[in-house]
């Protein structure tokens, strides 16, 4: 069975991360692609880390936001920008990550706390 990600979790391996904005013509495919690609690697850090508690994991998640964070400026620079529907849609799979990986308890807001946009 082919799978999207090679993702030792059968859930997000088959997932498309940030699916709203590939959905909006707004937002241009291939940095789209770039943010979902920060996902994955997220994903692979935390397989590959196994953090033991929600600092741990809060610590993975911030350097993610902080590569959306420089992301940001290649969508101002196409005429986009990471808006309502690109902060809700990072942040829910940010969320969605934390709890495929055991972190119920995650705070969505803590998750993405660095973020610029």
């Amino acid at each position: 069975m082919t799978t999207r990600h090679q993702l030792n979790n059968t859930e997000l391996a088959n997932h498309t991360f940030l699916q709203d904005m590939y959905d909006d013509d707004y937002f241009p495919p291939k940095l789209v692609q770039k943010g979902e690609n920060i996902l994955v690697e997220l994903c692979r850090q935390i397989e590959t880390e196994q953090p033991e508690n929600l600092d741990a994991l809060y610590e993975l998640t911030h350097a993610a936001t902080e590569r959306f964070n420089e992301l940001a400026e290649e969508f101002d620079e196409n005429d986009s920008e990471i808006e309502t529907v690109a902060r809700d849609t990072i942040a829910t799979d940010m969320e969605y990550i934390a709890q495929s990986y055991g972190f119920e308890d995650a705070d969505i807001e803590e998750l993405v706390a660095p973020r610029d946009w």
